[in-house]
C-alpha cells in the first residue's frame, strides 16, 4: 500500500555507519556468485554506493519494525486503521514512513540504534493518528513529508526517493501466510539508479508449492527473510534478512547475485499475475490454461504460481528467478501508482529481465508530471526474464484492452 506516499526531497546521504569493503571473497557457482562484504561490489564500480548502503540499512531497519509491529499487531485494539480507499494502513505503515524520511533528512538519525523502537512507540502512542493533537513534531512531520501534497515536481527530470512502506499490506494483516514487501528506489534526474526490496516471511522453500501447502509449512517454521538491493549496472543481489536484522550486516554476511531464470518456452514458465485477477482476464488465456499444481502441468497449460499480496512481492519472485512472467492489467477503475513498480523494475533489469507496458514501451515514472505518483502503462505492466518478453507481447497483443 501506498500510505499517500511515494517521493523525498532528495539531499545527498552520507554513509552510514560504513564498514570497509576493501577484501571481497568470490565463490563461484552455476547459478549465481557470492560475495563476503558489507555491499557485494567495490564504491569505485557504484557511483551511489553510499546510497544504496544507507538504503540497505534503513530498510532493514524498517523490516525490523515491521516484524515488530506484526507480532503484536492483532493484541492491541486501534492498531489498524482504513484509508479513503478502504485498504488497511497499519502502525508499521507510518512507522516505516517516519523512519526513512527522518533518514533521508539527516543521516544522523540512523547512528541512533533505538530510533527504530522510538518512532514506533511514537506512533503507538497516538493510534488516533489526529495530527494536530501529536506533540512529537520529529515523527509527525517526517509522516507528513510524504503526504499527497508535499512535493510539485516540474516537467523535467527530477531526484527523488520513491517508498512503499510495505507493499502487500493485506498480506502483512495475515501473520505469516503471504509476502509483503518494504521497498525503497532512488531516481536521480529522471534516471532510476538504485533500489532495495526487504521481505521478512521470503521463504526459499515455498517454490512451487500450493497456497495451502505454503502456509501449512509458515506455521511450523519460522520466518527466513531476505533484502534485495540493486544498483545501475551492478547487477540484483540477495542477502538473508537474519544476517542483517536488527543491526548492520558484519564480516559472515554473504550476499548471492540474482538472475532471472533461462526460461525459453511460454508454456514452461511460472506466472504470476494480482490476486485481484484470474487467469480468464488475461489475454494468454485464449490459447494457454493455467493450474496451479505443479506435478500435473499438462499439454497446454501454464503453472500459475499462488498468489501473494502486492506487486513487489511479484517482481522480487520473477528477479529471484522464481517466477518467470509477472502479468499486470490496467483497470479503468484503478490508478496505478509509481511507489508499486519503481523497486521491482530496476530488480529486474539488473538481474536480466525486462518490464515494459502492453505495447512494450518502457515504463515512464514522470507521466505523472506534478505528483511522480502514477503510470499509465498501455494495456497493463509485463515483467519477464526477457527471454521470453518478445513471445509474450506478441501472444497477448490482440486482446489488450483495459478491465472494467
Amino acid at each position: 500500500m501506498d500510505l499517500q506516499f511515494s517521493t523525498f526531497r532528495y539531499s545527498r546521504i552520507s554513509a552510514i555507519n560504513p564498514i570497509s569493503s576493501s577484501k571481497f571473497r568470490h565463490y563461484r557457482s552455476s547459478k549465481f556468485f557470492t560475495i563476503r562484504s558489507n555491499l557485494p561490489f567495490s564504491p569505485q564500480k557504484a557511483k551511489y554506493y553510499k546510497e544504496l548502503e544507507a538504503a540497505v540499512n534503513v530498510v532493514d531497519r524498517a523490516c525490523r519494525i515491521c516484524v515488530d509491529v506484526q507480532k503484536s499487531l492483532f493484541s492491541d485494539d486501534g492498531n489498524v486503521l482504513e484509508k479513503n480507499d478502504n485498504s488497511p494502513v497499519t502502525i508499521a505503515d507510518f512507522s516505516v514512513q517516519a523512519l526513512i524520511s527522518l533518514a533521508e533528512e539527516d543521516s544522523g538519525f540512523l547512528r541512533s540504534n533505538n530510533l527504530a523502537d522510538a518512532v514506533v512507540n511514537i506512533v503507538k502512542d497516538n493510534t488516533s493518528f489526529s495530527y494536530e493533537q501529536l506533540t512529537d513534531d520529529e515523527v509527525l512531520e517526517a509522516i507528513d513529508r510524504g503526504g499527497s501534497n508535499s512535493i510539485a515536481f516540474e516537467a523535467k527530470p527530477a531526484t527523488y526517493w520513491v517508498l512503499d512502506p510495505i507493499d502487500g499490506t493485506r498480506g502483512f494483516l495475515k501473520g505469516g501466510s503471504a509476502l509483503y514487501v518494504v521497498g525503497l528506489a532512488l531516481i536521480v534526474e529522471g534516471e532510476m539508479v538504485l533500489g532495495v526490496m526487504g521481505c521478512p516471511n521470503w521463504r526459499e522453500h515455498s517454490l512451487n508449492k500450493s497456497r495451502t501447502d505454503v502456509e501449512e509449512s509458515q506455521k511450523n517454521e519460522s520466518s527466513q527473510g531476505i533484502i534485495m538491493a540493486a544498483h545501475v549496472g551492478c547487477g540484483t543481489w540477495t542477502i538473508k534478512l537474519p544476517e542483517v536484522l536488527g543491526g548492520l550486516m558484519n564480516m559472515d554476511s554473504f550476499w548471492e547475485r540474482s538472475f532471472v531464470d533461462g526460461t525459453s518456452l511460454v508454456h514452461e514458465a511460472r506466472f504470476c499475475i494480482p490476486e485481484s485477477h484470474t487467469w480468464d482476464s488475461i489475454p494468454l488465456s485464449n490459447s494457454l490454461s493455467a493450474t496451479t499444481n505443479a506435478a500435473n502441468v499438462g499439454e497446454k497449460q501454464i503453472l500459475l504460481l499462488p498468489a501473494c499480496c502486492g506487486s513487489l512481492c511479484k517482481y522480487l519472485m520473477v528477479a529471484s528467478g522464481r517466477a518467470s512472467v509477472f502479468i499486470n492489467r490496467a483497470r479503468a477503475q484503478t490508478i496505478m501508482k509509481a511507489w508499486d513498480h519503481a523497486v521491482g523494475m530496476i530488480c529486474v533489469h539488473e538481474a536480466g529481465g525486462k518490464v515494459t507496458d502492453w505495447r512494450g514501451s518502457e515504463i515512464n515514472l514522470a507521466a505523472d508530471e506534478m505528483g511522480r505518483r502514477t503510470i499509465v502503462p498501455s494495456g497493463g505492466v509485463v515483467v519477464t526474464n526477457g527471454t521470453l518478453h518478445g513471445q509474450i507481447l506478441g501472444l497477448m497483443s490482440s486482446k489488450s484492452s483495459v478491465l472494467p
